[in-house]
């Protein structure tokens, strides 16, 4: 498990060896030749350093060619659909945190197709499917339903949902689910609680050992990320990318994906604690790419337009589109957001700028038929 891993890697550590990072080592790791197969997590460190922001451009470039090379000039789009926002949880930043006083929503089989149906009239072959955390109200069982459903309409369905048992994701996986992904938030146990005080998500170490548990089921695809905003942005990615870097040596037939969601405006009085500018995402992002080559990187549409427009060739694989964020949000619901998206353009619009750039956007993920 990697909850083993962690307590002998000290957070304060980490965040003092990123300060002490040269211009030369920097420009060691940019200079080397094999840069597509032999970085390793101290390269990591170095890339997402202060320091390395001077070298964004060199970043930048080496970054899209490893992505070509590996992806093509590829942009896999797919489309968040929100089964339920009922939550057990209270989360500090999110706003389907159980204090919240909002309307609830959970969706019934003839809602679910009624959003199938317009999700489908877009393109999409491409669905991920979303939910608060309810384990009696969206449970395992309301949750095969609902991919049984979808399997019937989308050629990949994926899920972000509650932390589940191994065998409930290996039913799950019978199912027909792609990939799951599930998210930490941060890694920094000392403040983990005060973000999430209360319900299952309190446990630090359960939803830690969650991407272990989704191995051991044997899912083709695990995604994983840390919220960007509630603990130092470079000390929470170093982290993340040490658990992913575990998790390939550990379930090494899986595919990964890491995706970069920075707080956003929602329901509640929530301040974010630390601040990552764009030109510091596009920097975490270059360096996941630099130092893990073959892993999907994903952007969603927290982020606004025009900046997802100049950085999906530079290293980013997938990206959402035409997103809602609240249950039955596609064919119009009441029910209240989880946060405001900030890339609002259609998903054929956000299509029409990949194909403007000589990228192809791609509706469908033929893995999901070879597997």
């Amino acid at each position: 498990m990697f909850s083993t891993h962690l307590p002998s890697i000290s957070w304060n550590k980490i965040q003092e060896n990123i300060t002490q990072i040269s211009t030369q080592d920097v420009q060691a790791i940019l200079s080397r030749s094999d840069n597509d197969s032999n970085n390793t997590l101290q390269d990591f460190l170095c890339l997402i350093s202060p320091v390395a922001a001077a070298y964004l451009d060199e970043m930048a470039q080496l970054s899209q060619s490893l992505t070509q090379s590996r992806f093509g000039k590829n942009i896999q789009l797919y489309a968040p659909m929100y089964l339920s926002n009922e939550c057990q949880n209270i989360c500090t930043y999110c706003g389907f945190s159980y204090t919240n006083k909002i309307p609830r929503k959970t969706l019934t089989d003839k809602e679910i197709l009624q959003e199938f149906d317009v999700i489908k009239s877009y393109g999409f072959e491409s669905i991920l499917l979303v939910t608060g955390e309810h384990d009696k109200l969206v449970g395992i069982d309301y949750l095969l339903n609902a991919v049984a459903l979808a399997k019937q309409h989308f050629s990949q369905v994926s899920i972000e949902v509650q932390p589940l048992e191994q065998h409930e994701y290996a039913q799950l996986k019978e199912a027909g689910v792609f990939a799951v992904l599930v998210y930490q938030e941060t890694y920094h146990k000392e403040t983990y609680k005060n973000y999430h005080p209360k319900g299952k998500k309190s446990n630090f170490n359960y939803r830690l050992e969650t991407p272990d548990r989704i191995g051991n089921a044997g899912m083709y695809k695990i995604g994983i990320g840390v919220l960007l905003g509630l603990e130092d942005w470079r000390v929470d990615s170093y982290f993340n990318a040490m658990h992913l870097d575990y998790l390939q040596r550990t379930f090494w037939q899986t595919k990964y994906s890491v995706s970069f969601p920075r707080i956003r405006p929602h329901e509640g009085k929530f301040i974010a604690n630390t601040h990552l500018t764009e030109k510091e995402l596009l920097q975490l992002i270059c360096a996941y790419r630099i130092c893990f080559p073959d892993v999907e990187l994903s952007l969603s549409s927290r982020e606004r337009a025009g900046f997802r427009d100049i950085i999906f060739p530079l290293g980013i694989t997938s990206m959402s589109a035409g997103s809602k964020t609240e249950p039955g949000g596609y064919s119009k619901s009441e029910a209240l957001k989880q946060f405001e998206v900030n890339d609002e353009r259609s998903a054929q619009e956000v299509a029409n700028i990949i194909r403007a750039k000589q990228y192809e956007a791609v509706w469908k993920d033929w893995d999901a038929i070879l597997v």
